[in-house]
């Protein structure tokens, strides 16, 4: 068995999973702690995340074994220019014991690498936000989106959230009966799908649900639109269609046409048997006919591939993929 050990992370905003594995892809040990953005959880209790899932990770390995890290993070731009932020980072990999180089790396790259070994591609993120990234050389290229749910994020789980509110907003405004979305949405925000006779009133209690709340919690009605989808509500149906084209739109951006390198989708609306990533599969299929579509696999090990692709032992990237990373693959 392999005794060069990698460390891979996938840091985000409610959960840090760490994992050490070594050239053979034997998982060694795997650690998970609270959200670790620095961004949006401050440098210091970021580390402290960092740090307890390192050692949750490397509790049966001596850390000196450890010979290269990779941390994936969303804003990992932010972090490498904040000298405060990078320093609680060496400070937390150090009182892990470990004493080999790490690399921040963006998650669009962690969850493009836990895709597929190809250098060349495109990753499309759904989930709370959404981006599209190109990557090259392994390295994160052109972007389309990823702006945030103010400015951006067209598609994702914020959207479809918004959106449903918005179609149920508008039939009020008429004084048409709810949809049935429009009841489920009306039932979750209110307590009561009852709109009875009074519409205006009831779309002023939508708005305050609303409002009362931060802005970007409207991603909590996502799963609403996507059960509706499955039963083929047809307001369900057409914010999923809608959400397809501008996901696709934005890796359309970023994405020569004619492109026959891979696309790995990622993100909880992208990754399971949800309509919307059918939906996405078949617009990018029918964008780019000869490119495989991917799905993203275990970010943290995606991360330690990452960590090991530039390592001299590592001379078969692909083989040393699927040792390591064992992706859903494509469908």
């Amino acid at each position: 068995m392999s005794d060069t050990v990698v460390v891979g992370l996938d840091v985000g905003g409610t959960s840090t999973r760490a994992t050490a594995l070594n050239l053979d892809g034997v998982h060694l040990g795997t650690g998970r702690a609270g959200g670790g953005n620095p961004t949006s959880h401050g440098a210091e209790p970021a580390a402290a995340e960092l740090l307890a899932a390192l050692r949750a990770a490397l509790a049966d390995i001596d850390p000196t074994q450890v010979r290269s890290g990779v941390i994936g993070l969303a804003g990992a731009g932010r972090l490498l220019a904040d000298p405060h932020g990078r320093a609680a980072f060496d400070r937390a990999w150090a009182d892990a014991g470990l004493r080999c180089p790490y690399t921040v790396h963006g998650d669009a790259l962690v969850a493009y690498a836990s895709g597929t070994a190809a250098p060349n591609g495109t990753v499309l993120i759904a989930g709370t936000g959404a981006i599209a990234a190109q990557v090259h050389d392994l390295r994160l290229d052109r972007t389309a989106d990823g702006h945030g749910w103010l400015l951006g994020d067209a598609g994702s789980g914020f959207w479809l959230g918004r959106e449903a509110v918005r179609r149920l907003l508008s039939g009020l405004d008429r004084a048409d009966p709810p949809d049935e979305l429009g009841r489920r949405v009306l039932a979750e925000l209110t307590d009561s799908p009852d709109v009875a006779t009074r519409p205006r009133a009831t779309a002023e209690a939508v708005v305050q649900a609303v409002t009362r709340r931060p802005p970007v919690e409207l991603a909590r009605l996502a799963p609403l639109v996507v059960t509706a989808a499955r039963e083929a509500e047809p307001t369900a149906l057409a914010l999923i269609r809608d959400a397809a084209a501008l996901l696709a739109d934005s890796v359309t951006r970023i994405r020569p046409a004619g492109a026959a390198d891979p696309v790995v989708l990622g993100g909880g609306l992208l990754t399971g048997d949800t309509p919307l990533a059918d939906a996405v599969r078949a617009e990018l299929t029918r964008r780019w006919p000869d490119a495989p579509l991917q799905t993203a696999g275990d970010g943290a090990a995606g991360a330690a591939w990452l960590a090991a692709h530039d390592l001299p032992e590592a001379t078969d990237p692909a083989a040393l993929h699927a040792r390591m990373v064992h992706p859903a693959g494509g469908r």
